[in-house]
């Protein structure tokens, strides 16, 4: 039994909030994130992590976790109210982008059958965010910037016409694409030709430079704009961020408002833009926790202590009242199991409290 469940017992209620993170797989960070905010809140909560296999690393974080099938296996979602119903669990949690519309399509039914929340938008904001044409056409009709996405006969003509190179380079990428996989630069028209046959269900655009951003924004259940926090992205690695800086960014705060305010997302979305000379163009929406959230949570705006603070009824306000130029350096770590899938202590122990830490049990 973690420790903010034990003070819990000495300070409030005996309701308990309890979290199931979906498809945890690497995200210990998320799942501390919650942990902390309730202990913080000396509220009871059990974090219970979810996956399809029992060796993703941020099951052993949990307090509790659970294994379930894949996203595509016809009892998925039996399964999470089976889950939600076992451990009276107060919202769900998504961390994946292929789990959105799924969840988004069930939303009703996981909530009459449980007594937890779904924190997932709704149907057409999904499919406006996870279909990249849909995004583009979204973000154009409500005159945001966006590089251009160019037409089949336009890409035709490119090609036909090899000995003028002016509109290179561009930019390919699968619509329905995520963590970076498949995106290439193309810098003459036999990589165009190439990448439009091997890149699934592509989409091409102009190649932009500048300053790229991720913004954590937080909306209530409502879609109350609550955060807005612009991250300079440093350095990544397969799609996440690996050095990044909070940086206040006035411009991109209000635009990002804007967009907020016509998407009408929940909770915790992350929006990709740039800064160009053209001003700010947005790459893609992802209506979920993106994998270097907790940087933003670390910083002040945090996320998980606002949700927990909405299942307890309270009302929010938008707030900046978090830390600016903060540099966040994300590293990896590991853990040990036995032939028995306990957790073997690490020497990693030395530079953090992992016993503390390490609680998850299989349930």
């Amino acid at each position: 039994m973690s420790f903010c469940i034990a003070k819990q017992q000495t300070k409030t209620k005996s309701k308990s909030y309890n979290i199931l993170i979906l498809n945890v797989g690497r995200r210990v960070e998320l799942v501390n994130c919650f942990k902390n905010a309730a202990k913080r809140l000396y509220i009871s909560s059990v974090v219970v992590g979810a996956d399809c296999q029992d060796i993703a690393p941020a099951l052993y974080f949990a307090d509790k976790f659970c294994i379930l099938p894949k996203i595509s296996s016809f009892n998925y979602i039996d399964s999470i109210i089976d889950a939600c119903n076992k451990n009276n669990i107060s919202l769900v949690v998504p961390t994946i982008d292929t789990d959105l519309l799924t969840l988004a399509q069930n939303k009703e039914k996981i909530e009459s059958s449980t007594s937890a929340r779904v924190l997932i938008s709704d149907v057409k904001v999904i499919e406006t965010c996870r279909d990249k044409i849909n995004s583009q056409r979204f973000l154009e009709k409500h005159y945001f910037n966006v590089p251009h996405m160019y037409t089949d006969d336009e890409l035709e003509t490119i090609i036909n016409h090899n000995d003028r190179n002016e509109k290179f380079p561009l930019f390919i990428k699968p619509k329905d694409g995520s963590s970076s996989n498949n995106v290439y630069k193309v810098n003459n028209h036999l990589e165009l030709d190439m990448y439009r046959r091997i890149v699934p269900n592509a989409i091409v655009q102009d190649f932009i430079q500048g300053e790229e951003f991720t913004v954590d924004c937080f909306l209530d259940f409502n879609s109350n704009i609550i955060t807005v926090v612009p991250r300079l992205r440093i350095a990544t690695r397969s799609g996440e961020v690996s050095k990044g800086k909070v940086v206040k960014d006035k411009e991109i705060i209000k635009d990002v408002k804007r967009l907020l305010s016509v998407l009408k997302p929940i909770g915790h979305i992350t929006i990709q833009c740039m800064k160009t000379n053209k001003g700010i163009e947005y790459i893609e929406i992802n209506p979920r926790f993106g994998g270097g959230a907790p940087m933003s949570i670390q910083s002040g705006a945090d996320s998980c202590e606002y949700l927990y603070r909405l299942l307890m009824g309270e009302e929010l306000n938008y707030t900046e009242d978090y830390q600016d130029n903060l540099l966040f350096l994300r590293f990896d770590m590991s853990i040990c199991l036995n032939d028995k899938m306990d957790v073997v202590r690490s020497t990693i122990a030395d530079c953090i409290d992992f016993e503390n830490n390490l609680q998850g049990k299989k349930i």
